[in-house]
């Protein structure tokens, strides 16, 4: 279930965010070790978003993982990227399939967005099966586009547009 954050999320987030496999899938600005301060830090910002663009994940009554849109600016406004992580207990069960179809929804119906685009690594198979089952187009390789603890790392590009979510699509508003 995907859902705002809220107080009390810190020690799951903690516990689950703290992990150098899911670290090396994400951007830089995400800690590493990620520690009590860091969940305490992030759900306190999280809760004061207006409009509400980052949410956890919750698994079996627990914060844990995360999904969040960033929205553009100027030209790019009703464009967002999307990026997300689960901990690793709970991979492999559709649980990012179904957050990633929910957030892609509310961004189109709640934010009015008319493009949601994603960046995975390459060989992140794992992200690449979840945009291809979420209905993303894969658009194109990001040629030597990211660096990750030291080492040029090329991006697939994968987008869906307001155009592509048509009714029958599984998207549904978080509620």
């Amino acid at each position: 279930m995907v859902r705002p954050w809220s107080e009390g999320d810190e020690t799951s987030l903690a516990r689950h965010a703290n992990s150098y496999k899911i670290w090396r899938r994400v951007r830089d600005r995400f800690p590493h070790p990620y520690t009590r301060a860091d969940a305490k830090r992030w759900v306190a910002s999280a809760r004061l978003q207006d409009p509400q663009t980052h949410f956890a994940i919750e698994v079996d009554g627990d914060a844990d993982g995360g999904i969040g849109l960033e929205i553009g600016d100027d030209i790019e406004r009703r464009s967002a990227e999307i990026g997300y992580w689960l901990g690793e207990d709970h991979r492999g069960r559709g649980i990012t399939t179904a957050a990633v179809r929910a957030l892609t929804g509310y961004g189109f119906e709640a934010l009015d967005l008319t493009r949601i685009f994603a960046v995975p690594f390459v060989d992140n198979s794992a992200s690449l099966r979840v945009m291809e089952r979420c209905g993303y187009a894969r658009e194109g390789t990001m040629r030597r586009s990211a660096i990750k603890e030291g080492v040029v790392m090329d991006q697939m590009l994968y987008a869906i547009i307001d155009q592509d979510a048509l009714p029958g699509r599984p998207y549904r508003a978080l509620r």
